[in-house]
């Protein structure tokens, strides 16, 4: 587990930009069964997702159609949060950095790590954007 030091500016990357930090199990299940579209953002310390995760979601969140819940869980340190979450997200191997898209608690479009290790923030944010306008 991370210590928190580590992980705080990490984490308020996102939740200072209105993401939701759901750091309990029961916290993620009341967050994917809400009716609507919900991006859940698996966050971690890796340099991907510092270089291209966490700023491609920032930007993706500049379009028309965004999800109307933002929200997060930081693997390696809201450990049962991230656990639960990972069993909405199935079949997909735990990954982080990941994002997934539920629509109305159904899964609908999900990034693994190597969509975007190795990649820019805009690509990540664009292949986000395509599902927002898709589904939100």
């Amino acid at each position: 587990m991370y210590p928190e030091t580590l992980v705080k500016p990490m984490k308020s990357e996102l939740t200072g930009s209105g993401f939701e930090d759901l750091t309990t199990p029961t916290a993620v299940d009341n967050a994917i069964r809400q009716p609507g579209t919900t991006l859940l953002v698996f966050n971690s310390v890796c340099g991907c997702s510092a270089g291209a995760a966490r700023p491609g979601i920032l930007l993706s969140v500049k379009n028309e159609k965004v999800p109307q819940h933002l929200t997060t869980v930081f693997a390696g340190f809201d450990v049962e949060a991230t656990a639960q979450a990972r069993r909405y997200t199935l079949p997909y191997p735990p990954s982080s950095p990941s994002i997934a898209l539920f629509k109305d608690g159904k899964l609908v479009h999900f990034i693994e790590r190597h969509h975007i290790e190795g990649h820019s923030a805009n690509m990540v944010a664009e292949n986000l954007k395509a599902a927002y306008d898709q589904y939100c």
